[in-house]
């Protein structure tokens, strides 16, 4: 059974709780061991405890799940561009699978509950494809 690590930003830690059970629910279908489940201030944060999962032998695989809102600056955008890079070039480091479930950037309130569950879930099956 492979073993992952799921990463959150607890900055909207009631919402990311929510994206944690949904990820949970898809890795027992799928077959999938979570072995740590590390909790982070923020998305921003998110990197840097993914290359530290990713560094063990026995973790196969990480899902990552946050939410970056729109703010009214192009703060967001340029955090959610700096993360995103860092964990695609992790994936390609470690060359373990990586499920991206951070909402955002630019998500407005109304966008965040629609994309709870989706969001979650597909983080995990992506994984799962790629094992």
């Amino acid at each position: 059974m492979a073993k992952i690590s799921i990463i959150c930003g607890s900055y909207h830690k009631e919402d990311i709780s929510r994206m944690l059970e949904f990820a949970q629910q898809e890795a027992e279908l799928l077959g999938l061991e979570i072995a740590e489940v590390v909790w982070v201030p923020g998305s921003m944060e998110i990197p840097l405890a993914l290359e530290r999962q990713l560094r063990r032998d026995e973790i196969d695989a990480a899902a990552c799940l946050g939410i970056i809102e729109k703010g009214q600056t192009k703060h967001g955008l340029a955090m959610g561009q700096a993360v995103t890079k860092a964990i695609v070039d992790l994936q390609l480091k470690h060359d373990k699978p990586i499920g991206l479930g951070i909402i955002g950037p630019g998500a407005k309130p109304e966008h965040i509950e629609p994309r709870i569950e989706p969001h979650a879930r597909a983080a995990v099956a992506a994984i799962y494809s790629m094992l």
